[in-house]
């Protein structure tokens, strides 16, 4: 048995794969669903229901998938050139702490048409700087930026911590832990009335639609697949690797503190250290289901939220776990992965 890299990829197998990938995953979980005691296609339907059944469903799956759509475009951005940001969850904590203490302060006395994308370009240049530290690091003394971000998501929260307990602390939130809220005019409009969908939406569509013609259509684009693919022939070629990894860092970093900033502004209104059930790793999951595409991102954020929002339903409805959808969404980066290696590489004997 030896395994050989394909000469060409049929479209069936590119687009069949990925497909396959996620059944196996749904039948995998369908298993867990039936060991739990519960009829296996009722369970789904559930699930489905609670996910897309109604206008709530819908509008909450939609909510959901923007921080994700977000996290993951960030991801997939570094991870193409080989930069591998671990750190998305710290950054976007930066970016929602950024919000938070600009929109209490309104420093500017800004009108809402102003102040609303200034405070996202502050939430974004806050997660900028929180990547461009370790990328700088490994380009200067080759230190690993796996290790580097990782750690900064634990320092970003413990920052959070003191803020909200100490100068970022509402009084009137009868001691809860929680950040003074963004003035009323700073909020993100609603798409739909009588829910929690909002513009950012429209917000994290668009970067994904931004990201994706960066990487067709520029020179940066091509130079940090280049970086990713092979970094020392790019490098022989006249390419500024270093230069190009610094501006990878800016536009990843970026994008994790954008979903912080639209987080902040479009649902919750403060900071809590419970504002990211762990978007910033979800994100890493979404971006592989992807297979590192943007508009690819689209969609695997839609899906992993309709299975975090349809599992509540589920075990709502059934009594079913609830923590099915996070070994469903695993099996689902599992599956993936082999499907994506199947497609590079096949088996001979």
């Amino acid at each position: 048995m030896r395994i050989e890299r394909r000469e060409t990829r049929p479209a069936w197998l590119v687009i069949g794969a990925p497909v396959s990938a996620v059944l196996v995953a749904l039948m995998a979980a369908g298993l867990l669903v039936g060991l739990s005691g519960a009829p296996v296609f009722e369970a789904f339907g559930r699930m489905a229901v609670g996910a897309f059944g109604s206008k709530l469903a819908i509008t909450e799956t939609l909510t959901r998938a923007v921080p994700l759509i977000l996290t993951g475009l960030a991801a997939a951005v570094a991870f193409r050139a080989q930069v591998w940001n671990i750190g998305a969850e710290g950054q976007l904590y930066a970016g929602a702490l950024a919000v938070a203490a600009l929109g209490a302060a309104n420093p500017f006395g800004a009108p809402a048409y102003l102040l609303i994308p200034m405070l996202l370009v502050a939430g974004a240049v806050a997660g900028m700087i929180l990547l461009i530290v370790p990328v700088a690091l490994r380009l200067r003394f080759g230190v690993d930026e796996v290790v580097t971000t990782l750690l900064m998501n634990f320092i970003v929260l413990l920052f959070v911590s003191l803020a909200i307990e100490g100068f970022l602390r509402d009084p009137l939130a009868f001691g809860w832990p929680q950040s003074v809220p963004v003035p009323p005019e700073a909020r993100l409009e609603k798409l739909v009335t009588q829910s929690r969908l909002h513009t950012g939406l429209i917000v994290a569509v668009g970067a994904a639609l931004v990201v994706f013609a960066i990487n067709r259509f520029t020179v940066f684009g091509l130079q940090s697949r280049a970086a990713g693919l092979q970094a020392d022939a790019a490098r022989f070629a006249g390419a500024p690797i270093s230069l190009t990894l610094l501006k990878v860092a800016c536009l990843s970093g970026g994008l994790a503190g954008l979903a912080g900033a639209v987080e902040v502004l479009g649902v919750k209104g403060h900071v809590s250290t419970a504002l990211s059930p762990g978007f910033g790793y979800t994100g890493i999951v979404v971006a592989m289901l992807a297979a590192l595409s943007p508009i690819g991102v689209i969609f695997a954020g839609l899906f992993v939220a309709a299975m975090f929002v349809g599992a509540d339903g589920m075990s709502r409805a059934m009594g079913v776990p609830s923590f099915i959808a996070d070994v469903t969404v695993s099996l689902a980066l599992l599956t993936m992965l082999i499907a994506l290696f199947l497609t590079q590489f096949r088996i001979r004997r």
